[in-house]
């Protein structure tokens, strides 16, 4: 059989049990000095611990104190000087010319196609941050339609923008570049649109930025803008000769509706 084996009685009670209840004697009593106390300090604040002793636990006090101090100045900087993202908008666009010329099959057979187009827009870039400054670098434009760009990036110049100010820049787009291959459904559904003389584009700004605000420098943070427009072509491209005239031969083509923009950054 399986042998079972009590646990060992604490010393006290063993002492309680061999002498009637009377509390025994320890053989560290009878020395000099009797018996060591026990040490309770790591229960109680005292011992050896981090902040044992006055001067020890000041220094931490403080430590904390500074520590706190430091993270309600960060935050408090943060929420004052945090940056808002830019504000796009397009003004005015000129259609200079809107062509779609077929290579090879055509793209009424489901060949490719080419479009060659030329725009001006006019776009207003607003710094809405009342204590940070904006500087602009690595700026392209270029306009997309039904998701496929149309005109071969641009690129901007770079722009140094003062706190809560606009600037209006009027990038010329698809000017002097060659023609711009679309899928067959594009190019068929741009044509459609233009004989009714409206089209609906999409301006997209690419880039990065950064705040300085005194002696506070953010880093380069990359932003995507685009901007939704519904444009009117068709007396644009009768002043422009049908669709072929040169840069600065069209006029300005309305816009209907009210363009939306987005920025993400």
């Amino acid at each position: 059989m399986a042998e079972h084996h009590l646990p060992p009685e604490p010393a006290d009670e063993r002492h309680h049990h061999n002498h009637g209840g009377k509390a025994a004697v320890h053989a560290d009593d009878l020395k000099p000095g009797g018996r060591r106390p026990r040490r309770y300090g790591y229960y109680y604040g005292g011992g050896d611990g981090y902040c044992a002793g006055d001067p020890a636990r000041t220094l931490c006090f403080v430590v904390l104190v500074v520590i706190l101090l430091a993270g309600i100045t960060a935050l408090v900087l943060y929420l004052v000087y945090r940056p808002s993202r830019p504000a796009f908008a397009v003004n005015s666009v000129a259609v200079y010319s809107l062509s779609l010329n077929d290579t090879g099959n055509g793209a009424g057979a489901g060949g490719p196609a080419t479009l060659a187009v030329s725009f001006q827009l006019t776009l207003v870039i607003r710094n809405p941050n009342g204590r940070s400054a904006a500087r602009y670098d690595r700026l392209a434009a270029y306009v997309a339609y039904r998701g496929e760009p149309i005109t071969a990036p641009a690129p901007m110049p770079p722009l140094v923008q003062d706190a809560d100010s606009a600037v209006a820049v009027a990038p010329v787009l698809g000017a002097a570049a060659p023609p711009v291959p679309v899928s067959p459904d594009t190019a068929a559904a741009l044509a459609t649109d233009v004989s009714y003389g409206v089209v609906a584009l999409r301006v997209v700004v690419l880039g990065r930025v950064r705040f300085v605000s005194g002696p506070f420098r953010s880093g380069w943070h990359s932003m995507y803008a685009r901007c939704d427009l519904l444009v009117g072509v068709r007396k644009s491209l009768q002043a422009a000769g049908g669709g072929g005239g040169g840069a600065g031969a069209g006029p300005e083509a309305p816009l209907l509706g009210n363009p939306t923009c987005a920025v993400d950054m």
